[in-house]
Formats: structure tokens, C-alpha cells, sequence
């Protein structure tokens, strides 16, 4: 039986340092170079997974000594029966993490490919807010904020170029002695397609530290 233990940051990651692989392979590099990617692309997957089993490990260095674009398209096959799928939730679950808005528009779920996403976000654009919805330290948390489209840029999720929008957020917690209508907003420029985002996002600490800080 297939356990699942790949996320789709850590997939992403992979198909990223193979991919650079592959593409020296298929432009005849010298096997030095070849080499030196390789090992280099064994370094960098084997430090975004903190554990792993003698099962898990051997599963993901099997593209080590992999030369042909075949041999390379069959290794990433082998890798989709270990993907972890995001945690679903249900139009219900999103709208008790925005009670104050009464006619939340919510993605359609059952369209979304849940082992290829590393977070739930979207775009109401009658109210130009983003909504973003992720498992953080084991709970579902949700948190949204303005969206304000915004020409090319760099997406501080996923460092991928493409259209962006900055996202502001105003966090929930407050200085002491603070006034009450004290508040504070963080924004990031962030892709527009969270689709897109998703396929190319490779690390999850970023996400986890914009959400901690807007949200405790």
C-alpha cells in the first residue's frame, strides 16, 4: 500500500530540481555538470522532508542515474500515487472561518484537484477581497483581505513572475494599551491565479509566517 507522504509544495519542488536535471541531460551536458545537478537536486529534496522513511527515501531518489526524457517522465508518474492531498473542507466549514460576511462567495470544491494545492485562495471581485484557506500547526484557518490588482511582479508565496495583486490583510492582534480602532494591515504581492500559485509554490514557510503574523 502507497502511503501518501509527498505535499504538493514538496511536489513541486521535486518536478523543479529533477526538471533542471533533466533539461542538462537533454542538452548534452558534460557529465560533470550532469552530475553536480544531480547531486545538488538530491540535496534540496532531501532537506524539504524533515523525515522520511528508508521506504519513502528510496522512493524519491530513484531518478538518481535517470538520463532519458522517458526515464524522467515515468519517475514523476511514480511520484502521484504518494501525493498527500489537502485536508477538503466544505462550503459550510469555510463560512464559520468569515461569519461577519453573509454572502461569502465560495470556490467551486468539487472542481479542485486537492493533491495540487497547498492552500484554498480566491477572488470575490465584486467585493475585491482575497480569501485564503490553509491547515496551520492543525487547525483550518481562513483569513482575507483587499485585493488590489497591480501590474507584473514577483509572488512572495511562490517567487514565481506573472500577474500579481497586492493582498493587504489587518491582523487580529494589538499592542497593549492599544486604542480601539488601533489596526494594522501586512500586504504582499501576490499571484492573482492561486491555480497557478499553487503549481508553483515550493515552500510553505513563507505562507505559515504571513498567516501567524496576521492572525495572532
Amino acid at each position: 500500500m502507497n502511503t501518501p507522504f509527498i505535499r504538493n509544495h514538496q511536489y513541486n519542488l521535486i518536478k523543479k530540481q529533477v526538471g533542471q536535471l533533466q533539461h542538462a541531460c537533454n542538452n548534452g551536458a558534460d557529465p560533470q555538470v550532469i552530475e553536480a545537478v544531480e547531486f545538488n537536486a538530491l540535496c534540496k529534496i532531501s532537506d524539504s522532508f524533515p523525515e522520511l522513511t528508508d521506504l519513502q527515501k528510496h522512493t524519491l531518489e530513484k531518478f538518481v542515474g535517470l538520463r532519458k526524457t522517458e526515464e524522467f517522465q515515468q519517475y514523476f508518474f511514480s511520484l502521484e500515487p504518494f501525493l498527500e492531498a489537502f485536508s477538503q473542507v466544505t462550503g459550510k466549514q469555510i463560512q464559520k472561518l468569515f461569519p461577519k460576511i453573509k454572502k461569502l462567495k465560495t470556490p467551486n470544491l468539487n472542481v479542485i484537484d486537492h493533491h495540487k494545492i497547498s492552500y484554498l485562495g480566491w477572488v470575490d471581485i465584486a467585493t475585491q477581497k482575497l480569501f485564503i484557506v490553509y491547515h496551520l500547526n492543525g487547525q483550518t484557518v481562513g483569513i482575507q483581505g483587499r485585493y488590489t490588482p497591480a501590474s507584473k511582479g514577483v509572488c512572495f508565496l511562490c517567487n514565481g513572475i506573472g500577474d500579481v495583486a497586492l493582498f493587504s490583510a489587518i491582523t487580529k492582534s494589538k499592542p497593549a494599551n492599544a486604542s480601539s480602532d488601533y489596526y494594522k494591515a501586512i500586504g504582499n504581492y501576490m499571484c492573482v491565479d492561486s491555480e497557478e500559485c499553487n503549481k508553483q509554490i515550493t515552500n510553505v514557510a513563507v505562507l505559515e509566517k504571513f498567516l501567524h503574523e496576521v492572525l495572532y
